[in-house]
């Protein structure tokens, strides 16, 4: 029997095949099952055009084998079978899809999913198998014919027995090497599992022989083996069920089963979009922050299916960073796959659905802040720095998306508050939303820089997170109300009539250039304080950077020695005060020492460390002598 070349083009790509074109070889599994299920759809589309075709979904299945003795793996389908035209022309060229060609020809309406419209699948046979040999009897035919190829150096096509329509793809499994392992496609569980996996939700019986022990009857401890085919695949996904038959448990349970946690989601989201482009989704927001959220290894994205068919396990392109702890799955008709099936075109029906997602996880996400504070406050409380990143990382390019959803501990609700529930309760003169930034709301509250704004009966937002102040840099403002940190330079207020007391004082000056001269290059100035009402003393910040920002950055790598231009701010109305013009004016050896006394105080109180510890102590020891 004389073999067929393939066409040179299809020659070399055979040899990529051949070589691993797809990342795992076990996705060859995957393309011939869908192959099989493409099949059968066909003949079901006959029988939906054509009245004397009876379609009895239980006569139709797919059957995997695997006989290790001689390393045989058969995929054998009770579709529509190929003529030896069909064989030719689908599996000499490369590339080509019989499936596409149907769908074409037959103009398939919307509704009518041919799933092979995948191209090369068929070759990925080759990255595990020495041959292939592929025996069809098409249906209305009463000959069957046999293909068979061991690679790039081409094909035969000769007449064969075969008693059903159909066809049977046979694989002769390739041996061991040291660098791959091959035997693991030839064992039940390996075969269970991937089936699992991939197809689980391919719509027709995919069918496998287990042996099964059971006892014999009338004995007592002897147990007979016997052969019992059994289906693999689930077939209807939970996606595609009516939502009204679903319950909590059924998302809770497939939650579960899919192990996208080891909590019990907060809310799920069932979509079913019929619009500009097709989709089922299930997401979930999970209660608890996976172990691995903040490392390398965590992988962000959705399991993505086409027509019931997994093609990645994470697609991180159907969520933005900032929603990247949820969980779920998409599956659709409209995505175009390129050659690998594993790597998606970043096309328009992707954008799409991805962009219906972000805003559907948005809306939801706004829903249950509203209905169930308590369950939103729980989700913040484990994800709410993630947002926060979101912003900060995005230049704050994404604040339509996130601004609603933070939350931030408020000053006078002694609770967590939005940005809208603070500006809704802003008084009628307030310029800016305060805050203030600190490693805990306690330590916050009793910061020497908050008592101005406090006094004044404003409220003030507590950032505890070293990501907070970054990101509402970026945010700049909420519904036109710009952001403030109680430690500015300029708090926009205006000071107390105790507070008001001229600056120009000759004496002042020279005393605070004096202190300013003995701290050095600490600070960029010192000066009367405007804020303070009981505390002595406290340091604030001009420019960009803030002194919590300084904390933060100088414990990243790298980044140590960054500095805020910080200011000693000194409360003219506190005993200290005079204490410190006296020794300004009789010993200002005494000022000196005073001066380092209180700029290490309010170091303290801003919870950054004091340079030198030793120092610090004996000067105070001094004090007490």
């Amino acid at each position: 029997m004389a073999k067929k070349q393939f066409k040179a083009e299809s020659k070399r790509l055979l040899d990529l095949m051949i070589n691993s074109i797809y990342t795992h070889k076990e996705i060859f599994l995957r393309e011939l099952i869908s192959n099989a299920s493409d099949a059968i759809d066909k003949i079901y589309y006959k029988a939906l055009t054509d009245e004397n075709i009876s379609f009895n979904p239980s006569d139709y299945h797919i059957k995997v084998e695997a006989d290790k003795k001689n390393r045989i793996l058969k995929i054998t389908d009770t579709g529509i079978g190929m003529t030896k035209e069909e064989l030719e022309g689908n599996l000499g060229v490369i590339a080509k899809s019989g499936s596409l060609d149907f769908k074409k020809e037959n103009e398939i309406k919307d509704g009518y999913d041919i799933i092979g419209q995948f191209g090369v699948g068929f070759y990925s046979a080759f990255m595990v198998s020495d041959k292939v040999t592929v025996i069809s009897r098409a249906f209305g035919s009463e000959t069957a014919y046999k293909w068979e190829s061991s690679g790039a150096d081409g094909y035969t096509i000769e007449p064969c027995e075969k008693e059903n329509i159909g066809t049977e793809v046979i694989l002769q499994i390739k041996q061991n090497t040291e660098d791959e392992e091959y035997d693991e496609f030839l064992e039940e569980y390996r075969l269970r599992a991937l089936i699992k996996k991939y197809s689980d939700f391919v719509r027709y019986p995919i069918k496998m022989d287990k042996t099964v022990r059971n006892k014999k009857e009338g004995t007592g401890d002897e147990y007979e083996e016997h052969i019992e085919e059994q289906v693999v695949n689930s077939m209807v996904p939970i996606w595609r069920r009516n939502k009204n038959e679903l319950t909590g448990e059924d998302y809770e349970k497939f939650y579960s089963e899919k192990h996208y946690g080891f909590d019990k989601p907060v809310k799920y989201i069932h979509i079913s979009a019929d619009g500009a482009v097709r989709y089922n989704s299930i997401l979930y927001i999970p209660e608890k922050m996976p172990f691995d959220f903040y490392t390398k290894e965590f992988e962000k994205g959705l399991e993505l299916y086409s027509s019931g068919i997994l093609i990645m396990n994470k697609c991180p392109d159907l969520l933005p960073d900032y929603f990247s702890f949820v969980q779920g799955m998409v599956d659709s008709e409209d995505l175009s796959l390129n050659i690998s099936r594993e790597l998606l075109q970043h096309n328009r029906q992707l954008k799409l659905i991805a962009k219906n997602i972000k805003n559907k996880i948005k809306a939801e996400l706004l829903g249950l802040l509203s209905s169930e504070r308590e369950k939103y406050e729980a989700f913040f409380k484990s994800f709410g720095r993630q947002l926060k990143y979101g912003i900060y990382s995005e230049y704050g390019m994404n604040r339509e998306d996130l601004e609603d959803l933070l939350m931030f501990y408020s000053s006078t609700e002694k609770k967590m508050a939005t940005l809208n529930e603070y500006v809704g309760r802003m008084k009628e003169n307030q310029k800016y939303i305060y805050y203030a930034s600190g490693e805990t709301t306690e330590r916050i509250d009793n910061l020497p820089q908050t008592e101005l704004v406090k006094d004044k009966g404003y409220e003030i937002l507590y950032f505890t997170d070293d990501v907070d102040e970054f990101a509402i840099r970026m945010l700049r403002s909420y519904k036109d109300k710009e952001f403030k940190s109680v430690s500015d330079n300029d708090l926009g207020l205006e000071p107390d009539e105790d507070n008001k007391e001229a600056e120009t004082d000759p004496v002042d000056k020279e005393m605070f250039d004096f202190m300013k001269d003995a701290l050095k290059d600490k600070v960029h100035a010192v000066r009367l304080s405007k804020r303070l009402k009981s505390h002595p003393v406290c340091l604030v910040s001009e420019g960009v950077l803030s002194i919590e920002m300084e904390k933060v950055l100088n414990t990243m790598p790298n980044n140590q020695g960054v500095a805020a231009q910080k200011i000693l701010e000194i409360n003219k109305n506190h005993d200290i005060y005079a204490t410190l013009k006296d020794a300004f004016l009789n010993d200002k050896d005494k000022l000196t020492r005073y001066t380092n006394l209180l700029y290490n105080q309010a170091l303290l109180m801003e919870g950054l460390s004091v340079a030198d510890p030793l120092e610090f102590s004996n000067e105070i020891c001094k004090l007490m002598i």
